[in-house]
Formats: structure tokens, sequence, C-alpha cells
């Protein structure tokens, strides 16, 4: 990997680097699209490429158990195999062994699970986790973690934070001894919850590992926790990560989470949320989420967006056609999910221009009081810019624009 930061924010923590990977150059800030099982949902690789992406997710647990890590070897890796030719980043399968296994046991060896088709246990061990995804084939792969929800508090965890610095420890050994390193960058996952002693312990032990790892991400997050404390929980960790190598924040998906957690100093993230609230009939717009299923929406003969350059806006696919689509014809999931992914390229591109040219915090400004309009701005987002020196409220009265502390979508596909 190649990182270099070309821009900075004079006022908030947000930065413009390029990252360079084995399949090409990402600029970051970026969202990743998550094709959980080597697709986007409803969408071609073609179809994907073509809306400017150049960067997704894919899941070791999923492509793990279907179709087989051998068959992966058979084709030539992930990239070939869904025919993919851009960066590709694969989680290490420790979120999915907890949110979609109730029987997952976790030991100091690895996570003892069944599998959900046979039945039949399975181990997935740290050294497992990094051989599977070098199998895989992804630019950057994730160290396996100890994944407890965010909402865990006592001891378990503290000892899921320890494990974690422990098996990165292994995962680093099995990288390092594959040859892979210079083609596969593996990240750090920064563990212990929403204890700030905890954190900051995790931080310094993963720093003292800098020299063996690509990047770090933020883990342990977006699992319910309150927003007030998921921002600051991104904050101490981004203030402390250093300052040349990438910062993941994983499971944003939300317009307004992602803009923060880029004035916080993150660059890249992830969710599902995009592409299933399409499918949902809901399309993300500047002005805020629109519910295509409504019958207001029956009539209207204009775009999701008039200024929106997507397949769907640009064909001049009216909202009617899609209020009759959506609840009808697959093809109007799949017409929305093309705009979601577009919004959310369009949302990142206009904050690394903005950042590019020294007006982040404006368009910070202008993107509350646009997407958010006389609702109220959420209370956390107010504080949250507030802690990078952007006042939303700068003029406002509080009382009429400050709303509660919004909700956090699972990001499992």
């Amino acid at each position: 990997m190649e990182f270099e930061v070309v821009a900075k924010c004079p006022v908030t923590n947000a930065r413009v680097s390029k990252m360079k990977l084995a399949h090409g150059v990402t600029v970051l800030p970026t969202f990743m699209p998550v094709a959980t099982q080597a697709a986007i949902k409803g969408l071609t690789p073609q179809q994907v490429e073509s809306l400017g992406i150049n960067l997704i997710l894919n899941n070791t647990y999923h492509l793990n158990l279907r179709p087989g890590i051998e068959v992966l070897r058979e084709a030539g890796g992930a990239h070939k195999f869904q025919g993919w030719n851009h960066n590709l980043l694969t989680d290490s399968g420790g979120f999915q062994l907890v949110s979609l296994n109730k029987f997952t046991q976790i030991t100091e060896e690895g996570a003892l699970f069944e599998s959900p088709f046979d039945g039949k246990p399975t181990m997935l061990t740290p050294e497992e986790s990094i051989s599977i995804q070098h199998a895989i084939g992804a630019d950057i792969i994730m160290q396996l973690d100890d994944v407890v929800s965010s909402l865990t508090t006592g001891p378990r965890v503290e000892e899921a934070m320890w494990r974690t610095i422990r098996w990165l420890d292994r995962c680093i050994e099995t990288h390092e001894k594959s040859g892979k390193v210079d083609t596969q960058n593996l990240f750090a996952i920064v563990q212990g919850g929403l204890d700030p002693k905890l954190r900051d312990q995790c931080v310094d032990e993963m720093i003292n590992r800098k020299h063996r790892v690509a990047g770090y991400a933020i883990g342990g997050l977006s699992g319910g926790e309150e927003k007030d404390t998921f921002w600051r929980v991104i904050k101490q960790c981004a203030d402390k990560l250093p300052f040349d190598r990438p910062r993941y924040s994983m499971g944003v998906g939300f317009a307004e989470d992602l803009l923060v957690c880029v004035a916080l100093g993150v660059d890249m993230a992830d969710c599902v949320f995009p592409t299933r609230t399409a499918r949902f009939g809901v399309a993300l717009t500047f002005k805020g989420p629109l519910n295509l299923r409504l019958s207001k929406h029956q009539a209207e003969m204009q775009p999701i967006d008039d200024t929106c350059p997507c397949p769907t806006c640009s064909s001049g696919t009216t909202r009617a056609a899609l209020h009759h689509l959506v609840t009808l014809e697959t093809v109007g999931a799949h017409a929305v999910t093309q705009h979601n992914l577009v919004f959310q390229a369009r949302l990142m591109g206009r904050a690394r221009d903005a950042i590019m040219n020294g007006t982040f915090p404006e368009y910070l400004k202008t993107f509350f009081a646009d997407y958010f309009g006389d609702k109220g701005y959420p209370e956390w987002c107010v504080n949250a810019l507030r802690s990078v020196g952007v006042d939303l409220l700068d003029g406002k009265d509080n009382t009429a624009v400050v709303t509660g502390s919004g909700a956090v979508w699972d990001r499992s596909e």
C-alpha cells in the first residue's frame, strides 16, 4: 500500500488521501458498498464500476461457507470470481460469528460455531481467518477480532479487547509468513467497547504494532449505542491513530454519520444501509430520504433528483414509475440501488472537493441545513461537529433546530 495525505481541513480533522493498492488508486474519504456474497445485491460488477465506485467490501464468513475457498482458489481469487477489477476489502468474519450465530463459543484458540447449512461445528482461528482472506485475494484484509455488542458492559469487554490484541499478533505472524504482504494489506481493529480507558489501551497497543500493519479500523460500534457516545469513541480513536495510516470506521452508512466521521478524521466507512434501504423503496437525496412507496409519489413525473447523474435519474425515470415498480418488480429496487450508491459517492466526493478547496465547514453547514430542513438537527451531530470547530447552530435558535440522537442501523446484510 502507498498512502499519502494530500489535503487537510484547516478547521476540522478531515483530510483527503490517496491509497494505492494492487488494483488501483482509491481517493479517500470514501464509502465502501457491501458486496456480502461477492455481489452488490441487484447489480452486476459492470454496473457498479459504471457508477464510479472502485472499492467494495466482501464478507469472509459468507464466502468461506459459499462458494468455499477451494472454488475461489480455482477461480483465481474473488476478483476474478465476481468479475471485479478494482480494489476489494474483506472483513475477518468475527462480526458475523456473533451477529448471525447464537451458538458461537469464543476461546483463546478462536471462535467455535455451527455451520448454518449443516450444523457442523467449525473453528475459526486468527490464522484460518487470514488464510481464508489470502485465498479470497482482497487488497485489504482485516484481523480476526473478539467482537462483543457495543451494549455489553463489565469484564467481558476488557477480555475481548486484550484477546483482540493477542489475535492481532497471530494474524500478523500468519500474514508475514505468507509472502503476500506486498499485495494484501492487513488492518488492525481497535476494540474496547464504550470504555474510554480500554479504547486508549487498545489504540496504544495497536500503535506499537504500526510497522506491521497497513491501517486501522475502529470496531465494536454501530450496535445500538447512543449516538452521542458513538461519536466520542470515534473521535478518541481517530485523534490518537497514526496520521500516516488510513482510518476505517466499521458499519457507518447514514449520510450524517459519514460526514461527522469524516470531520473527526475517518477515511473509510462501510454499511449495507444504502442498498438495503433501496430494497424497501427509499431513495437517498440531499434533501433527506424519499420513501417512494408513499402514495404522494404516484403521480410525480420528476426523477428522484434532477441533479443526480445516476442511470436512474439521468434516464428520466420518474418517481411515479418507481413508486409503481418498487412494490411490484425487482427492477425498482435495482434502479433505486444505483441511485443510492451514487448518492453516497456524491456525498463523499463533495466532501473531498470541499476539503481540497478549504470549504469543508461551509459544506457541512449547507448539507445539514438542506438535509434536515426545519425538522431540526440531531443533537449528537451538533455536539460532534462543535468538538472540531464547526457550530451548526451559529446564528440559529438552539431549541428550534436540535432533535434527539437518532437510530443506528445493523450493518450486516
